[in-house]
Parts: structure tokens; C-alpha cells; sequence
């Protein structure tokens, strides 16, 4: 014991030296927390320089505390808040296979939402208890802790800032010696091999698309030939030789939807995909390469609509959060628009997640129909929409103009979280082998929610089949369900892998290749003679195996998105579309006084529609598709005022009103 007090006193009890331990034992704590079992061990013994340079950059932050007089009280902060971000990130990784980062800190409204469909009410409770604790402990902290008399700034400042220029110094270094990158292919191999703090920071300082070398007007202009070009210089947007028989052009992305017999880890009581296998079999099909793993099914959109790979962003970003949440872009919405197409997009979630209500308005849709605007929705036993639901809606799209349609249609019923125990009690498939039996119940739900979509599936392609208009109808899964799936375990050529299958009901013949995400729309456009649009055009027309092919693509995304736009002539000429939510118009046809209770009869209400007065929501219930009941009184010459409003269930912000 004296030997302790004696190292204590001689060592810890110096600052500088306490922060120097404490920032190592914090990194393996961290790294401990993103690997299973002892991986931060495996990590300190396996990568000691890249482990030791994490422990730098933790002991860079925790030097900032050596600057207040409370130094110890902001040690402990700048602790907890290297803590929170090694539990968040190992928690997210049990509940997906992608790790945390800053991004995800703007989708926390979002993950607020869903904190029922992965937690049970009880953690929710601890977790809030846990935090209520944490502060109540740092008030404590704050009255008890003692603080310095004085600070030797000269010396402390000198400290802090050779620690940050060691620090800036060595990250300079090992990137230069490649034992750092600054691109992640794969966000999750990328915190694996480089560690949680400096990938973390990394997801905050890199943002966006960087400028690429050579960027000038003569350089992006040289990516195509002059042919693609009207006189004044700027790129042909409209194609001219518009052709009346293009089919309906129809894009379903299924939730976490892949082939469960490329799962060589269990056994199937039978196919889970006897429509979509069979119809890969008989149409174009091939495997897909998407931007996600376990979750981010905003970016395998993001790359479908635009053309451009979501890998010449920030590690971890959502462009629909960044960049199209505050501009207007090219996407096959507004490429389609200026061929005479009608666009809408559909969701079976909610219209505010990803911010798919704003960036949707960006990329030219017409009209977003999101769950909100659905009425009587089944719902799986972890409460998502299933996507019977969505034949429904993609028929009223096409039904709802005399133009022909684009339609892009995005599934949610095979969202995790998986449960661990059984829930489905008499399931259509069942899992016969399986390593374990809390794999088995995860896997058992996760195929029988893909079983129902593989029905949906059928019910939609027999009723698009009697359609008396041509359709192509594009389908694949947007990345792998979120299962600790391993490479070992999946039979296909990596985790970033899913199926397409292009269905027509007309006659096309069956071309089959592997695709990447963001060359999808070119392709399926290509087959049927269209070729407008500025990243169509590109995948069109060049070689993908080039070895310019993918830095010329940045180079247009950057001047589209970010850049001097010298490909439209230095001028974006993309207007917000004026987007209409739902397809079908909610109105209010009578005001029902019965008694002093008020009615509300009209077309198209839903579970989501609520009375509204002068912008305040009053306690309304749902009697169906044309009755809504009010549960308040109001003043009767208010009465001719009220509307109804679509109110987002999670935070009440009112989406759209009636006029």
C-alpha cells in the first residue's frame, strides 16, 4: 500500500503524467468497447504504433483541462465524453455493422425515434437514469473538486501546444507513411485498423467532397466530348429525341433484403425467395455493390438517384443531411422531369427520416408519400410498416397523372433490430441449424420478415403485369440486414453486396452483369434508349475500367455539388420542385357539430391526421379515412377555421396542411 501512495504521489499526483496513463487506459477501454471480447489487447500488441498514436490524441484533448483552474473537473469531462462516444459506438455496433460517428450526431433526433424498436422500455429507463446520474455526478464535481490558485499559463500554454503539434505532427507522418489513411472504403475496416478516436475525428473534419487536383473549367469540360455540349457551352440536359413509348420507370429498394441461403452459418426450412429468385432467373439480374453494411440506406439511394458514389464524401456522411438538405442537385428526378415524366417518391417510414421531406424537394420529386399519408398500415412484431402497404401507393402514383411516371419506392419491414428470442410463434420458415440459439430466434424473424416482402413482391409484380401501360420495375436489397454477418459466413464476394433484378412487363431481353449502385439508373436507362442526364451520360459513354473513370466522376460531383458548376455554364439550373406530400389530396368536406362534439368528414385522413387550429394540434381521434372526431371543445365560431394537419408521430411537427 505505501509503495502505491508513494507512486501516486511521486507520479499521478503530477498532472501532465496522469493524463499521459489515464489517455492510454482510456484508448483500451475505447478500443476494448468497439471489438468483441479483449480486442483492445489484440489491437495494443497487433498495431502498437497506430494504438499508441490513439492514446496521443486522447492525451492531446485531455492537456486542453490543464488550462482551467478546475483542471481535474475538465479531465473528468473530456473523460466522459471519450467514454460516451466508446459505449455509443460499441452499443450501435451490436444493433448494426456500422460504427459511430460525428455524422450520426445529426440523425439523433432521428435514432430518438427508434429507441423502442432496439431498446426495451426498462433500458430506455436506465440509460435516462444513467445520464440524470452523470450530470447530477458532474454538479457534484464541479462544487467539490478543488481548483488551482493559479496557473502557469506560460507553461501550461507551451505544454498544450507542443502536445497538439506532436500530435498534428505524428498524423502527418503516418499518413505520409501509410500507416494512417484518410479514405475510408469501409468505415467499418477503417475503425478496425486505424482506431476509434482518430476515424471518429476524422468523420468530423472531413466532410463533403474534397476538391480534386487539376479541378478547372478545361479539365471537367474534357470529360466528355464536345457533342454533349449546346453552343453557348453548357451540358445538354433535355433529350431531344423524346420517344412516347418509354415505359413507367419504377425503383424498388427493399429494406435489408438479401438472398438468406448465401448465409453459410444456418439452415433454412425453405426458400425465403422463391419469387425473386425465380425472377432472377428469367429477368436481368447480378449482384450489387451498395455503399452500406447493416444500416445507411439513405446512401444507397442517394447513390441510385444521382449517379455519384457516396465514397467521395466524409467517412460516415449522408449527403440527403448535408448537402441536399440545403441545395438543389441533378438527380434522375429532375432528368426524368425534363423528359415529361411525372416523379414521386414513397416511404413506409417517416417523411423527417434522413430529412428525406427536404432533399427529396432538392432532386425534383413531384410528390413523397410517406407513411404518414398510409392509413391502416400493418406492422411487424418490432413495429415497422410492412410493405404489403406499398402496392397500394405505387399504383395510386402511377394512377395519379396522364403523364408517364417515374416512381422510387423505398420498403422498411425488414429493419432490425433482430430480436434474440423467439416472437413469431407460428413462423412461415423456420431456422433448423444454427450456431446458437440467440442467432437462431435473430435470424428465424429476420427471414420471415423477407419472406412477406418476397410476397409483396409477387403481389406487385402480378398486378403491375395487368397494367395497361409499359413498366420496368428495378428491385434490389439496399445493403445486408444488420446480423453480424461476417465474410466467413456470407457467400457473396464481400458484405457490401446485395441482388437486383430488373422485371418488365414487356418483353426485354435478360442481360446479366454486376452493378454498382451508382451505376444502376445508367444502365437501366441504357436499356431502353435513355440518355439525358449528366452522370447517366458519364456511366453511359465511358469505360468503367478506365483508370479515370472514378476520379473524373469526383470531379463532377465536386463541380455539381460544391464547385464553380462549369458543366451547366457556372449556374445551378435545378429549382426546388414544389414537392407534394402524398399523392392524394386530404380535404375537409364537412364541419359536424352533434351535441357539442365535433366531426370532421372529408377524403384520404389517416392515422397521422390530426384537427389543427391556427396552427396548434387539438386531441383528435381516427374513425377512419373520411371521419376524424375531436376530443375538445372549441369555440363555434372558431370551428370554420380548423384544418388537418399530417403530424410526424415522434417530434409533432406538423408536415402539411390543408388549405
Amino acid at each position: 500500500m505505501g509503495k502505491i501512495k508513494a507512486f501516486y504521489k511521486k507520479y499521478l499526483h503530477n498532472c501532465y503524467f496522469f493524463c499521459l496513463v489515464w489517455a492510454f487506459l482510456l484508448n483500451l477501454i475505447i478500443e476494448t468497447l468497439a471489438r468483441k471480447g479483449f480486442g483492445g489487447f489484440a489491437f495494443l500488441f497487433e498495431s502498437p504504433v497506430i494504438f499508441l498514436y490513439n492514446a496521443l490524441v486522447i492525451f492531446a484533448t485531455l492537456m486542453v483541462a490543464t488550462l482551467f483552474r478546475r483542471r481535474f473537473f475538465f479531465i473528468t469531462v473530456i473523460s466522459l465524453i471519450w467514454l460516451a462516444i466508446g459505449i455509443t459506438n460499441g452499443i450501435i455496433l451490436m444493433q448494426r455493422m456500422t460504427p459511430f460517428t460525428v455524422k450520426d450526431l445529426s440523425s439523433i433526433t432521428d435514432g430518438a425515434t427508434l429507441l423502442t424498436n432496439y431498446f426495451t422500455t426498462t433500458e430506455i429507463i436506465l440509460i435516462g437514469a444513467a445520464i440524470l446520474v452523470g450530470i447530477a455526478g458532474l454538479v457534484i464535481l464541479w462544487i467539490k473538486m478543488p481548483k488551482k490558485k493559479h496557473i502557469d499559463w506560460k507553461k501550461s500554454v507551451s505544454i498544450v501546444l507542443l502536445t497538439v503539434l506532436c500530435t498534428f505532427g505524428a498524423t502527418v507522418g503516418l499518413i505520409k507513411l501509410n500507416v494512417l489513411s484518410t479514405f475510408f472504403g469501409n468505415l467499418a475496416y477503417a475503425y478496425e485498423d486505424y482506431g476509434v478516436p482518430y476515424c471518429f475525428i476524422n468523420t468530423w473534419l472531413n466532410t463533403g467532397i474534397s476538391k480534386p487536383s487539376g479541378y478547372n473549367e478545361e479539365n471537367v469540360k474534357a470529360i466528355f466530348d464536345k457533342d454533349q455540349y449546346n453552343e453557348d457551352g453548357t451540358m445538354k440536359l433535355v433529350q431531344t429525341d423524346e420517344d412516347e413509348n418509354y415505359p413507367n420507370i419504377l425503383f424498388l429498394q427493399l429494406e435489408s433484403f438479401v438472398d438468406p441461403s448465401l448465409f453459410n452459418n444456418i439452415e433454412l426450412s425453405k426458400d425465403a425467395i422463391p419469387t425473386f429468385r425465380k425472377l432472377m432467373e428469367e429477368y436481368s439480374s447480378g449482384s450489387l455493390t451498395v455503399p452500406a453494411c447493416g444500416a445507411g440506406t439513405a446512401n444507397t439511394e442517394f447513390e441510385v438517384m444521382t449517379g455519384l458514389s457516396v465514397k467521395f464524401f466524409g467517412p460516415g456522411e449522408y449527403p440527403f443531411k448535408s448537402v441536399l438538405k440545403e441545395k438543389t442537385a441533378e438527380s434522375i428526378a429532375f432528368d426524368l422531369k425534363s423528359m415529361g415524366f411525372s416523379t414521386h417518391a414513397i416511404h413506409n417510414h417517416r417523411a423527417l427520416f434522413y430529412n428525406r421531406n427536404q432533399a427529396f424537394n432538392n432532386i425534383g420529386y413531384d410528390t413523397f408519400t410517406s407513411v404518414e399519408y398510409m392509413s391502416d398500415v400493418a406492422r411487424t412484431p418490432k413495429n415497422w410498416a410492412k410493405d404489403e402497404v406499398l402496392t397500394e401507393q405505387i399504383m395510386d402514383a402511377l394512377n395519379s397523372t396522364e403523364e408517364r411516371d417515374y416512381v422510387y419506392t423505398i420498403s422498411v419491414q425488414g429493419h432490425g433490430k433482430y430480436p434474440t428470442e423467439q416472437v413469431i410463434k407460428n413462423p412461415e420458415i423456420t431456422v433448423t441449424d444454427a450456431p446458437s440459439e440467440e442467432m437462431k430466434w435473430k435470424y428465424e424473424y429476420y427471414v420471415n420478415q423477407v419472406y412477406e416482402m418476397d410476397q409483396f413482391v409477387k403481389e406487385l409484380t402480378e398486378t403491375l403485369a395487368q397494367y395497361d401501360e409499359d413498366v420496368i420495375l428495378v428491385m434490389y436489397g439496399d445493403h445486408i440486414p444488420a446480423l453480424d454477418v461476417t465474410e466467413d459466413s456470407y457467400d457473396a464476394k464481400d458484405l457490401y453486396q446485395t441482388q437486383y433484378v430488373i422485371w418488365s412487363n414487356f418483353d426485354m431481353e435478360k442481360e446479366d452483369k454486376d452493378l454498382t449502385t451508382y451505376q444502376l439508373a445508367a444502365e437501366v436507362f441504357d436499356r431502353i434508349g435513355i440518355h439525358t442526364g449528366t452522370t447517366i451520360k458519364y456511366h453511359q459513354t465511358t469505360d468503367h475500367s478506365d483508370a479515370d473513370y472514378l476520379n473524373n466522376l469526383k470531379m463532377l460531383g465536386y463541380d455539381m455539388l460544391y464547385g464553380k458548376q462549369y458543366i451547366y455554364g457556372g449556374t445551378n439550373p435545378f429549382k426546388q420542385s414544389g414537392m407534394k406530400m402524398g399523392v392524394k389530396d386530404i380535404t375537409i368536406d364537412e364541419v359536424v357539430n352533434i351535441n357539442g362534439s365535433y366531426y370532421i368528414k372529408g377524403q384520404n385522413f389517416t392515422e397521422y391526421s390530426k384537427v389543427t387550429l391556427d396552427g396548434e394540434t387539438l386531441n383528435t381521434i381516427y374513425l377512419g379515412p373520411n371521419l376524424l372526431g375531436l376530443l375538445e371543445e372549441v369555440d363555434p365560431d372558431d370551428a370554420e377555421n380548423m384544418k388537418v394537419s399530417q403530424i410526424d408521430r415522434s417530434n409533432k411537427e406538423i408536415i402539411s396542411t390543408t388549405e
